[in-house]
Formats: C-alpha cells, sequence, structure tokens
C-alpha cells in the first residue's frame, strides 16, 4: 500500500485525502468514517456534531479580524462509489484505497479513488486543521449517503446550521463554476416469474459482456459508451428468436448512478443450434465492436460452457422482459435549451438482476427540468407496465435553479481573475449535486459548487489531475479570505 501521495503539494490537503483512503466508507456502510470525522473535529477541539441521519458538522470560529464575514458552510459528501475491476480482489468495507500517482494524475489500483467527494472533503479538513489562513465563521457539513439516495441531504434539519453562503466542494472540472444542478428520481421494476423445468436436449452457457468503460450515469452520459445491459439484452431478444434461447439468471450492473460496464447471463439452448449459436456469439461481438470500437476499445462478449441450471424463466415473463428492457430509453434524451452543452434529460438503466424468482430492474431517471423528469417517469411506467410489471418511482429530489445574480458567485468570478488571469467558466450539472436539496431546507442559502478535475468519477479509471488540487485549494482560500460582510 503506497503512502506516496502525501508528498504532493498542498501537502496538508493530500495528507487528508490519503487518511480518508485508508478508511472504508462506500455508500450505506459509514460507520467508521463518520467515528473518523468525529474524532478529527473533536481532537481540534471544535465543536463537533452528529445529527440523527449521520451527517456531521464541524463548526470554527472567525480568524481574528474576520468576525464581520458571513458564515460560510463548506460541504462534501462522505461516502465513495464502490466500483473495481472483476479481476481485482478487494473488499469495500473492510479494505483501504491503493492510490497511487501516474504521472499527471492520481489513480487506485483498480478500484475507485473516491476523489469524488473526498477532495472536497479533504479539503475542508485542511482549512479546519489550519491556523495560519484568514477566514470568517465556517461550519463544515459533511453529508452522508450521496452516492445512493441523498440520505444526508434528505435528513437534514432547518434551523441546524447558521450558515448564509454554501460552498459545495463536488464539482469536477477546475476553473467552472457551477450554479446549477439536474433533478433525479429512482426507477424500480419488478417481474415475477414462474421457474420452469429445463426441458431435456438443452445446454447451457454463461455469457459475459464485459469490458466496458461505464462512468458517472449523469457527467459521462453524453460520451457515448456502450450500457452493458443495453447491449446484452439486444442480443438475448436476437437469441431467443433464432436460436431458442432460455434465461436462466441474470446479473447486470451495480449501481444506479453508474453506466452498466458488465452484465452476465446463464442461459440454455438446443443441443442442436450449438454451432448456429456460438456462430451468432462471435457475429454480435463483431457488430457491437464495429459500432463501439471508438468508445469501448476493451469490449469483450463471450460464452462459456456450464452445467445446466436448476430451471429457467418461464417464456411468457422471459419475452416481457427483453422486450420491455430493449424498448426502454437509455442514454442522452436532450439537451438543454439553457446551458449550452449540457445534458438536460437522461436515463440510466442501471441493473438487472434476477432474485427470488423475481427479476429486479433500476434505473436512474435525471432532468434539469421537473415538468421532464415527469414525463421520463411517466415514459417508464408506460413501457414497464405494458410488460406486465410492477413500477415504483421513489427518492426524487429536486435540481438547483440557477441564479446568475448570485453575489458569492460575483466574488468568486473576481477571486478567480484576480488569481489566474481569466474568469472562470459558468456551468451547470447533470449530476445530483446535493445544493438541489439543501436549498430547499435553507432557501437563504446563496450557493456555489467547484472543485479540482476529476475524470471518470463512479469507476474504476477514476482520476484526479494533481496540477488543478493545487488550483482548487489555493483558489479556495483566496475565496475564504474574501467573504463578504454580514
Amino acid at each position: 500500500m503506497s503512502k506516496e501521495i502525501i508528498s504532493l503539494e498542498p501537502k496538508s490537503l493530500w495528507e487528508n485525502f490519503y487518511a480518508l483512503t485508508q478508511v472504508p466508507r462506500p455508500s450505506k456502510y459509514e460507520d467508521r468514517i463518520q467515528e473518523f470525522m468525529m474524532n478529527f473535529g473533536k481532537n481540534l477541539g471544535l465543536e463537533t456534531i452528529k445529527d440523527e441521519v449521520g451527517n456531521i458538522i464541524i463548526r470554527k470560529p472567525a480568524t481574528k479580524g474576520m468576525e464581520d464575514r458571513k458564515v460560510v458552510v463548506l460541504q462534501g459528501h462522505l461516502d465513495m462509489v464502490p466500483q473495481k475491476n472483476s479481476d481485482k480482489n478487494h473488499d469495500f468495507q473492510n479494505d483501504p484505497i491503493d492510490a497511487f500517482i501516474d504521472g499527471e494524475w492520481v489513480k487506485a489500483r483498480g478500484t475507485t479513488l473516491g476523489a469524488d467527494n473526498g477532495m472536497g472533503v479533504a479539503a475542508a479538513m485542511s482549512i479546519l486543521q489550519s491556523s495560519n489562513i484568514p477566514h470568517g465563521p465556517i461550519e463544515a457539513l459533511f453529508t452522508c449517503d450521496e452516492e445512493t439516495g441523498m440520505t444526508g441531504a434528505f435528513g437534514l434539519k432547518p434551523s441546524f446550521l447558521k450558515g448564509d453562503i454554501l460552498i459545495n466542494m463536488d464539482s469536477e472540472d477546475e476553473g467552472e463554476l457551477y450554479i446549477g444542478c439536474a433533478g433525479g428520481i429512482d426507477a424500480s421494476i419488478t417481474f415475477d416469474y414462474v421457474p420452469e423445468v429445463i426441458p431435456s436436449g438443452m445446454i447451457a452457457y454463461k455469457l459475459s459482456l464485459t469490458g466496458l468503460k461505464g462512468g458517472h450515469s449523469g457527467l459521462d452520459i453524453n460520451l457515448g459508451r456502450g450500457n452493458a445491459n443495453k447491449l446484452l439484452f439486444r442480443f438475448l431478444k436476437k437469441a431467443t428468436a433464432h436460436n431458442g434461447l432460455r434465461i436462466s439468471s441474470i446479473l447486470g450492473g451495480s449501481l444506479r448512478n453508474a453506466i452498466p460496464r458488465e452484465a452476465f447471463a446463464n442461459v440454455t439452448i438446443p443441443q442442436t443450434e450449438k454451432d448456429s449459436f456460438e456462430n451468432c456469439i462471435r457475429n454480435f461481438e463483431k457488430t457491437i465492436f464495429d459500432e463501439l470500437h471508438v468508445k469501448e476499445p476493451d469490449l469483450k462478449f463471450i460464452a462459456s460452457p456450464i452445467e445446466l441450471p436448476k430451471d429457467i424463466i418461464d417464456y411468457d415473463t422471459m419475452m416481457r422482459v427483453i422486450n420491455a428492457i430493449y424498448a426502454a430509453p437509455n442514454g442522452a434524451m436532450r439537451l438543454s435549451d439553457d446551458m449550452e452543452g449540457m445534458v438536460e434529460t437522461s436515463t440510466n438503466l442501471a441493473i438487472v438482476r434476477t432474485k427470488a424468482n423475481q427479476v429486479l430492474i433500476a434505473a436512474l431517471l435525471r432532468s434539469s427540468v421537473e415538468s421532464a423528469k415527469d414525463d421520463l417517469g411517466e415514459m417508464f411506467k408506460s413501457v414497464f407496465e405494458l410488460a406486465g410489471a410492477k413500477i415504483e418511482l421513489e427518492g426524487g429530489y429536486p435540481g438547483w435553479k440557477p441564479n446568475p445574480n448570485s453575489e458569492i458567485l460575483t466574488k468568486m468570478q473576481e477571486v478567480y481573475q484576480n488569481l489566474y488571469g481569466r474568469i472562470p467558466e459558468i456551468k451547470a450539472i447533470h449530476a445530483g449535486l446535493e445544493c438541489g436539496l439543501l436549498g430547499s431546507v435553507y432557501p437563504n442559502w446563496d450557493m456555489i459548487s467547484f472543485g479540482p478535475t476529476i475524470r471518470f468519477p463512479h469507476s474504476p479509471d477514476e482520476k484526479v489531475n494533481i496540477a488543478s488540487v493545487d488550483k482548487f485549494w489555493n483558489y479556495l482560500v483566496a475565496t475564504l479570505a474574501n467573504i463578504p460582510k454580514k
């Protein structure tokens, strides 16, 4: 386990980020990181509170001469997305992240790095530790379970915080300021099926579609990458018609907010279809590779012989599942009219799996326009209700409407220009920043989001640019020194 990243500058930030990599913190399993942050705040002698849902708040008084400044809430989330390559032996609930320097970037060996949102958390920790950085009153808000439900933001109580300005540090392009984000809603779909006895004369295969890049289902949805679930079911539709394929089990994708990189299915076919089926596998791999080779150069689709499974999904349900998934909308649906180049509305058909005589499907629907988000939900309901499935739309959270007249936006544009000689770009993001929810609880907050450059979050290719971390840190320090007066 390498410690080389602690040699990087700014040293305090990288030391804190390294400390975070050593504490397991996948979403839903955050007891250790919450205990770590409670001890961190208390050891500094600062007021440290854990609320009833698991958010941590650490308050630090203003430095001398800055007592008249507005109260700043420095905000990040404690959890990280647990994604690993299939050949990597890693237990996210117990094992530390192995981060290393690769040229201009810091990466992790075979897993997500946790720079999303470890960089923002580490920066807030460094401000709390500092003895020579001027700042007004600080409230550091470390929310829980952002990645799989925004539980911390949903559970935050009004009047708990005293801040005037929220600085969210969960954006991923240095030199850009974010003033808006998409809202989202979860679609959970269930097909009940009757297991059937496998007819005689059948043989079995495990289908494996692997090697896709995956990525963040909001930030990367416009990159044209393959969705493993959609590709697998494209093949299954073809093979049921031409080779008499029957499905026994399915496992595709693992997280709603990650584009699925891998999908697997155990299937049966008549022995007489063996040669035709294996030829169909080869032809399908060639077809999708020809379509996607620029975006997905490592794509692989193989069929491995296995022993016959115990049973198969009944034919009627299997065909309804295949047709519904094949028809379900997926990917970027519409670009924004207000923010050039930004995706407005998208879907991610994230998970398909069999369990206890059910086929379970999970999707994440996003839009920066509430009515478009609702429309997309109705579209999903139409597809899956026609197919006889049960569908629930739940966990919806609002977007964050841009405020171009924001005082902190004006101040941070000025600070960035003084530091780096240009005005930062102003953007909205097609992802579920907590700002939308937090702003609904604290409507008085003047909010902004920024961060260092992070690429391919929510995938094992996640990396953070080293030079951008230094600029991000200097920008944060200069911003805190120039916070407006009350």
